[in-house]
């Protein structure tokens, strides 16, 4: 765990010169970061680089299901918010995993979505022929066909793609492979995109990445997370979006249509079933809001 015991060591002296914490909440803070830097090293994340905002749930979720009060994983929230701000802010990690998550009741909370009509408008907005729409279109469709992670996307290879099957071979976490559905409407706009679109962006021809940049070269994470947002502006959307949400929005929509919880687990790839279950809130609260605004006595 060397990686992280250095980052904790600088991340403690950039907390006590600059941000003048009191020694109790620097204590605090040390204490939940040095378990929370344990959990990420069990889980083979060497560095902060590694971890995912699902990972962060997940090690939430371990607290909630030890019996920890709110009011101390309010405060390991906060810690774990603190200390990915300062990685950002000197560069150690490329992106906050942590910036979209509130509230000191995040477990309870419902992860934000996309309705069904934000979807279509989202996906709609690249209709051209043109190599890059294409291609981005196909990206948008994978990631909420199949709700996929944004690096996962990355990641994928041409011959991931087993269009008689109507699946994608998938590395997730850890190496992890499994098979994900894509539907009808990712099929006919992968096809296209393997037909008119990646041609004209795999300079070498020899490419082995489904999805190429202009030059020819894989996606980062980052550039999926710019053409989502992109997209997300061009479609008159004011929620913030981001690729995880098409994968919120994923696993939400195919809940409300009755899809079984342990089948969503398979598919989003996530090892825990504690982590999948936090989208059986999502339909509760739907249904409780529901209740409330018609019941007679609600």
């Amino acid at each position: 765990m060397s990686g992280w015991e250095e980052t904790l060591k600088e991340f403690r002296a950039y907390a006590t010169l600059e941000r003048g914490l009191t020694k109790a909440t620097l204590l605090s803070y040390c204490h939940d970061l040095t378990l929370f830097a344990g959990f990420m090293a069990e889980r083979g994340h060497e560095t902060a680089s590694d971890v995912e905002r699902e990972d962060v749930l997940d090690w939430l979720e371990q607290g909630r299901t030890q019996g920890m009060e709110s009011t101390t994983l309010a405060r390991r929230l906060v810690s774990v918010k603190v200390f990915f701000r300062f990685l950002l802010l000197n560069q150690k990690i490329a992106r906050n995993v942590t910036e979209i998550m509130d509230g000191p009741r995040l477990w309870r909370i419902v992860p934000d979505f996309l309705s069904e009509e934000e979807v279509e408008r989202l996906l709609k907005v690249y209709e051209g022929e043109e190599p890059l729409s294409l291609r981005n279109r196909g990206i948008l469709e994978v990631l909420y066909a199949s709700g996929l992670r944004a690096s996962e996307v990355c990641g994928l290879r041409k011959d991931c793609v087993d269009f008689d099957r109507g699946v994608l071979r998938v590395t997730g976490k850890r190496g992890r492979e499994r098979m994900v559905p894509f539907g009808q409407s990712a099929a006919e706009h992968l096809a296209l995109y393997l037909e008119k679109g990646r041609p004209a962006l795999d300079k070498t021809r020899k490419a082995t990445v489904l999805f190429l940049s202009k030059t020819g070269h894989p996606l980062t994470r980052e550039r999926i997370w710019g053409l989502v947002t992109d997209a997300a502006t061009q479609a008159g959307i004011s929620k913030r979006i981001y690729p995880h949400l098409l994968r919120h929005s994923f696993a939400t929509h195919l809940i409300n249509h009755g899809a079984d919880l342990r089948v969503i687990q398979e598919m989003l790839g996530h090892s825990s079933i504690a982590t999948t279950q936090i989208y059986t809130h999502t339909n509760f609260s739907r249904l409780e809001k529901t209740h409330r605004q018609l019941h007679p006595r609600g």
